[in-house]
Order: C-alpha cells, then structure tokens, then sequence
C-alpha cells in the first residue's frame, strides 16, 4: 500500500490532490504541509454556515459570473469592468497566454509550474530567468531586465511573492520595474500569496494596474481563504485587457461554492483579518522550530509556506516519502520544478503544535540512529553544509577533503591565501521616494549542535554598468538604443548582513474593526485583498 500511496507522486508535474491519497491508502488525508492553503480560514462557524447549505449549493445552478465578479468587486471596491474573476487562477493563465503573449514569455525560476507550462504548451518560447541558490533564491530586477533586453522577451512575469522561496519585492521596486519595461506587451505581476506578506503595509500594485496599458494583477481567492477546491480568483488590469479575458470566459465559470463565500465574506472581514495575523505569527515560530534541525537551510519567505533546503546527503523523494508513509506527513518536495532540485522542499506555514510533529518526523527521517536513516550519521564530515549545493557536492563526495593537491595547484599558480568573497549588490527595498535600500535577509542555516549558525559568504561579480559605477546601469532595447534603467534598481556595493535573532512569537490582539476596507484607505486596519489595502492590520 505505501509503494501505491508514494507512486502518485511521480505520475506529474504537481503533487498529487488530498483525494487521490486518501483513496489509494484507504485512510484520513495526512496532515498537510503541502497545500499552501490558509488554517484558520473559513472559521468553523462558516463551515457550519456552508454545510447547513450544502444541498441548495450543489443542486442549483450559480449566478452569473458577472453577478459574482460585481459582489467581489464591492467588497475590494475595484471598478467591474477591471476585474475578470476565474476557475482558479490557472484558468486566467490559460487565457493570458492564447490571448496576450505572442511569442516569448520570461519568468524567474524557479516558480509557479503553470508559469513555466502552460506557453510552453501552446508552443511559446519561455526565457527562464534562474534564480541564484547563492543569493538565497532573490530576484534582482536589475539583471532580469538586462536578461528580458537580451532575449528580445514580449512578456514578462514576476511573482511576489515567488512560489516556492516566498522571495518577496517591494511595492516600489514592482511599479520600477513595469516604468522599465513599459514598451513590452504585457506585464504580469502574480499576486497569488501576497495577503500574506507583512514587509509592508501596502504591497499591492493593483491600483497601479488600472491605469497602465500592459499590466495584469493576479490574485487568488483559494490560497487565502483557505479554499483551494472552490476554485476561484481573479484578476484586475485596464478595462481594454481586463475585457478581452472576460470575454473568453463562460457565463457559468464560476460555481455555486464560488458564489456562496463570496456572499459571505462582507460578514467576516474581522475574522479573516485576524487569520492573515495568525499565519504571519506562525511563519516566525515555524522557522525558528525548523532551524533546530542540524543543515536545514531556510529561506526568508513572504508566503504561507517555508522553502528549505535539505542536508547534505538527504533526498527529497525519499523524505517525503518516509514522511508520508511513516509519519502520516505530506510535503512538497521541488525536484519538478525548473530551477530547483530533490534537495528542497516548499513547508506550507501550519499552527505550532502540527509544526513540532513535522520537526520530528524530518529528525527521525534525517538522523534516526536505525539504519536507513536519510542523512549520515553527524561528526563523520559529511554533514556540512555551505549554503550553495555545488560546493555541498564537492565537500560530500570527497569527505570533506576537497581534490587531491588542489592547495598546491592553486599555490603554483600563485593563488596564496584564502579565497576572499565579492561584495554582492544587496537587493532593493525601494521606500516611499523609491531610493531607500535594504539588504535582503540571509538564510538561517541550524548547524550539526542544532543552533542557528552564521549566514554563509556570498560571492558574485558586482554589477555595473558602461560608465562603470552602480548606479550607470545601462541595456539595449527593443529599438536598439542604450537604455538607462531607473536609479531603483542601480545595485550598490554591500556586504553579507549579520545574522538576526529569530522573534519570538506575539500574541495576536483580538480584531478591533468591523466591516470591510476599500481602495482609498478607508480599511479601519482590517486586511483584504484589495488594491493598497491588503496588510493595513498589525
């Protein structure tokens, strides 16, 4: 039975859905670190609410979409005709792609699968920007414009957060980026998991979307709501591009599900409020639980989730496996995804108690003294971890020893002393006038006496541009002329940031507002998925 429960996972580009597992072990869904859905929402009463009205739900049609989409819409005060609401995000994708990108889309890897899949289906070309390990998975938009002008891209795509590394971008920074590449054909900011996000109050460019020519806003309703099986969100663009998808889409695309919490939620923007605060809470005591595993790496994330890299000599397949099949455990391991490897795993943000039995269950995979265990037994050399897995490779396959007379070589060539890192270009958290910078937190990586090490050195070459200073960043544009990029995203000479203290949880102050915000400001400190309006709480 546990050779047909893990076989699922390799019949696909995703993780195989909570029924098909259930059906295959004969057993409850297993606790879930997978699913990136919200735990504290609907509340209990809400699921009394939709269960009372089960019946009425599945045997009548739903309203039209348009009625659907003019109810969210009073909610997120946006104009309707902006606004185009979908089958899951997955569907407006689909329609994005046949009907706005001709021929080539860029997208950082790695990322949201759909993002990578679905062009190249329709037979696009797809320009995938890699994400450096090195740099803890951030996205320099610097480079990935230089890397968009280079490749002649029409298209482009940042998601903020990023799925699977949470990697997150500045408001600022988002609307420098659309100003650079203002003559592409179409910008797609995805949105999906940004309710989560508390780097700043107002992340969302959605405002900002409205009024651009070339730019779409993706958001998702399952994600947060904690809805996934409902299916359903939306997106917000000019009416010219918001019209063209909603044209595209059925009258009946959205179903009755879709239709009931919709109608529901202007009864319980408190309650939703506070379980974005819970989530967010949650994300700092996860971490910290997580760093006491000797080599686990974890990224700095936005999201709902964690994406951690595993130690040295574990793999992935087999930890989630040995988790699922030992443990009753289910995570999602991020070998399918281009630009990652079976050396990390995506860990959806769970309440503590269900985060302390995870924490046992990888102990007892990674190190558990029976044999078999999926990493080798500490103090032996071969636990080391250095935060890039190039090097890991090379420390692992020779024990720690490095090649045979690589000291001498490099001291016949005149390489004497220790190799000294780069000062790397920290990434841009753009503020209100849009130059204020902040270097980008480093992972926190457990070392083998479970304590919170030291942030590894990162080396890259700095960027500069023709005149040779940070801030004369220069690229070619589509029209073949030099183009200076913003002074946003100009890199400046920085170097490694100290470790942090991990916080300690807070606790979460009861929801003091009632009612629902709208896009002017007017949020009385709730959170919703609004434009500029999403992280007003807390």
């Amino acid at each position: 039975m546990a050779d047909n429960v893990t076989s699922l996972f390799r019949t696909g580009a995703h993780s195989p859905s909570m029924a098909a597992l259930a059906r295959e072990s004969g057993e409850a869904g297993p606790l879930d670190f997978c699913i990136p859905c919200n735990p504290y929402f609907p509340t209990p009463a809400m699921f009394d609410e939709l269960t009372h009205r089960l019946r009425d739900i599945i045997t009548y049609y739903p309203s039209s979409a348009d009625t659907i989409t003019a109810e969210l819409c009073n909610l997120l005060q946006l104009p309707p005709q902006c606004v185009a609401m979908g089958n899951g995000s997955t569907e407006l994708i689909t329609w994005i792609d046949h009907l706005l990108v001709r021929e080539s889309l860029a997208i950082p890897v790695p990322t949201f699968g759909r993002w990578t899949d679905q062009p190249l289906e329709t037979g696009k070309r797809v320009d995938m920007f890699p994400l450096q390990e090195s740099n803890g998975f951030a996205l320099d938009p610097a480079q990935y414009i230089q890397f968009i002008r280079s490749r002649g891209t029409r298209a482009a795509v940042i998601c903020n957060p990023n799925n699977p590394d949470g990697g997150f971008l500045p408001r600022q920074t988002i609307l420098a980026f659309c100003d650079a590449l203002a003559d592409l054909d179409l910008i797609v900011i995805d949105e999906s998991f940004l309710e989560f996000a508390d780097a700043e109050n107002e992340p969302s460019v959605v405002e900002e979307a409205v009024m651009r020519p070339n730019v779409i806003v993706l958001r998702s309703l399952g994600k947060n709501f904690g809805l996934h099986g409902v299916r359903f969100g939306y997106m917000v663009a000019n009416p010219g591009l918001a019209g063209r998808i909603r044209s595209m889409l059925p009258k009946w695309n959205l179903n009755a599900f879709a239709e009931t919490v919709v109608f529901m939620l202007k009864n319980h923007g408190p309650e939703y409020a506070e379980s974005l605060q819970l989530v967010r809470r949650d994300r700092l005591d996860m971490a910290h639980q997580l760093s006491a595993l000797p080599g686990l790496t974890i990224y700095p994330s936005q999201g709902n989730f964690l994406f951690v890299r595993l130690p040295v000599g574990a793999e992935g397949t087999v930890v989630r496996d040995r988790l699922l099949t030992e443990h009753r455990i289910l995570v999602r391991e991020c070998g399918n995804k281009i630009g990652s490897s079976s050396r990390f795993l995506r860990l959806v943000v769970r309440p503590p108690a269900d985060v302390r039995r995870l924490v046992s269950g990888m102990e007892s995979v990674l190190f558990g003294a029976r044999r078999g265990a999926a990493v080798p037994e500490l103090n032996t050399g071969t636990n080391y971890s250095s935060g890039t897995a190039a090097v890991d490779r090379l420390v692992g396959s020779t024990n720690g020893q490095g090649f045979p007379g690589l000291a001498a070589s490099a001291s016949a060539n005149g390489m004497v002393g220790q190799p000294q890192a780069l000062p790397l270009p920290q990434p841009l958290t753009a503020g209100a006038n849009g130059m204020v910078q902040q270097p980008q937190p480093q992972p926190m990586v457990a070392a083998a006496n479970g304590m919170v090490g030291q942030p590894q050195p990162l080396t890259a070459a700095q960027t500069r541009g023709t005149n040779g200073m940070p801030g004369g960043l220069t690229a070619v544009n589509a029209q073949g002329q030099p183009q200076q990029f913003p002074p946003q995203f100009a890199p400046q000479q920085g170097y490694p940031q100290q470790p942090q203290a991990m916080p300690q949880p807070q606790p979460v102050p009861p929801p003091q507002p009632t009612g629902w915000p709208n896009t002017a400001g007017a949020s009385d400190g709730v959170g919703w998925p609004a434009a500029g309006t999403v992280n007003r709480v807390g």
